[in-house]
């Protein structure tokens, strides 16, 4: 018997490598504002987390100037744009197919809007591997505790597998009483990852295989 009867992923930085993406948006939201712009991957990995509304306040938005609900669209905007060019990792396909080899169900819980993370799934050609799509109703990326939860109750039995690239992925995995291992391609680093509590920090999806 698998270890584990249940996958449960991360999309963004974890399946879609979108972290030079995600540093663009950034700095096209604080030049437009007249902001210092970001000036490595390395600075943006260390400033991002969750509730993202911290994370503006991070980069120095100040929210008394320029409320939150007036960025977060913005952002978005530049993110459906600039996303288009956004590609896999190289190693999830294969990944995905040798997980779906083993019999094990396989999820998406994500802080994306529900619609346009499905959509992605389509246009990459990977949406028959996943038995469910799990994300937010609208585009202010609050957190997915809920959501993890609300999945727990139906499933209150499943061995589960939780694979992110954020701190916040751990916590989610916590809540919901599953393991995780955490991967360093996406938007934070080792350093924060390996402060988490999770099963190991992998630096590449293959190494998940050896868990399962």
């Amino acid at each position: 018997m698998n270890a584990y009867d249940s996958i449960i992923w991360d999309f963004n930085g974890t399946i879609l490598d979108d972290v030079g993406i995600s540093v663009r948006c950034a700095n096209t939201l604080l030049s437009a504002h007249g902001m210092k712009a970001l000036d490595s991957v390395e600075q943006y990995r260390s400033l991002f987390g969750f509730p993202i509304i911290d994370y503006y306040r991070r980069m120095g938005f100040d929210f008394d100037r320029l409320p939150y609900d007036k960025l977060a669209p913005e952002w978005m905007g530049y993110y459906l744009e600039y996303s288009k060019d956004a590609k896999l990792y190289g190693d999830i396909p294969s990944v995905l197919e040798s997980i779906k080899e083993k019999g094990i169900p396989q999820w998406i819980l994500s802080a994306s809007e529900k619609n346009m993370l499905e959509k992605q799934l389509r246009t990459f050609g990977i949406e028959a591997y996943f038995d469910g799509v799990l994300g937010l109703d609208n585009i202010h990326a609050h957190s997915k505790q809920e959501i993890g939860l609300a999945w727990r109750e139906v499933h209150p039995k499943a061995r589960v597998l939780m694979i992110g690239d954020t701190s916040h992925d751990a916590q989610v995995a916590n809540v919901m009483g599953a393991d995780c291992i955490l991967l360093t391609c996406g938007h934070q680093n080792r350093a924060t990852l390996e402060s988490c509590r999770c099963l190991f920090v992998a630096d590449c999806a293959t190494e998940i295989l050896s868990v399962l």
